[in-house]
């Protein structure tokens, strides 16, 4: 046996049993199928699918997308086939690979957000929910569920109660204390995290004068976010018993061993998959070989190591 079969890499995030630790973001990996024929998507440690509410929903207007120095501002807006759709579509294709899928929900209301999680409850090849709470509550004058306390308290709880299905709540920056809102969801019946989600932007042509993105603003992603994810990682760790999957701006290896080192159990690549394919799978033999650089043999050493 050589050093390499020594280390292991697997993880297991609140129940989900991944081969390693490196997971590709929801909505920037389609349903999985769209990367199939450039990767081996088996090799994945999960596929995050691209988000989904009760209905199909057609997203906003074009333009939806600008690049930006170090990064992207995306108003894609949910586009999706809803429950229905991804089941008849994308689903078969999924059930034939022997990787996790955790799907990505969002709803207009709490009513919506439990539908939606009941719908997965008995779907079958279905891993786990992950909770997009950055939506805004149409009956509460558009405030993002995920900004306010008290909103996330009762979104958390009502999910809880409509699912069995492993539940990892995907957490705003946007917020003054990224430690109340990581608490409020552990106490809520979160059984992982992951953040961050992106961060509000604006782009302006100035020869128009006109926004850019047909909503005006969006969210940015890419390696601008990574060091303010470092940092709120870092302190939800410290603050939550439960897994965090840490995301924004992976863009190589050292990116997801930095959210490892600083108190995740897993990363999530987003905006690299569109410049590169591949990068997951590459961060996935970066780690291993970083393992056996400094005589690790599981990958949940590195998780917490952070020198502070």
């Amino acid at each position: 046996m050589n050093d390499s079969e020594k280390i292991d890499i697997s993880v297991d995030i609140a129940g989900i049993k991944m081969k390693n630790p490196v997971m590709v973001a929801s909505g920037t990996f389609g349903y999985g199928a769209e990367y199939s024929e450039f990767i081996d998507i088996d090799q994945l440690g999960a596929i995050v699918v691209k988000g989904i509410c009760l209905d199909a929903w057609d997203g906003n207007k074009p333009s939806r997308m600008v690049e930006v120095p170090g990064g992207l501002v995306n108003a894609i807006g949910l586009q999706g086939p809803g429950v229905k759709g991804f089941d008849e579509k994308y689903m078969p294709f999924l059930r034939q690979h022997d990787v996790p899928v955790i799907v990505n929900i969002w709803g207009r209301s709490l009513e919506e957000y439990g539908e939606v999680a009941a719908a997965f409850e008995n779907m079958e090849g279905v891993s786990g929910l992950e909770l997009n709470i950055s939506c805004p509550n149409v009956k509460e004058g558009g405030i993002a569920f995920g900004t306010n306390p008290t909103m996330t308290a009762d979104v958390v709880a009502h999910v809880r109660k409509k699912t069995s299905l492993p539940l990892i709540v995907k957490l705003s920056p946007n917020v003054p204390n990224i430690v109340e809102f990581a608490k409020i969801a552990e106490a809520e019946g979160s059984d992982a995290l992951s953040l961050i989600n992106t961060l509000p932007a604006m782009v302006i042509d100035i020869e128009t004068r006109k926004p850019v993105l047909s909503n005006v603003v969006g969210g940015l992603s890419g390696s601008a976010i990574h060091p303010v994810a470092v940092k709120l990682v870092w302190e939800a760790a410290k603050a939550v018993k439960i897994p965090i999957i840490g995301m924004g701006g992976i863009m190589r290896t050292e990116d997801a061993i930095e959210f490892m080192v600083a108190g995740a159990s897993a990363v999530a690549v987003g905006t690299a998959n569109f410049i590169d394919p591949e990068i997951s799978l590459n961060v996935i033999e970066g780690i291993s070989a970083y393992m056996q650089k400094h005589g690790m043999s599981s990958v949940s050493e590195l998780t917490g190591s952070v020198l502070v």
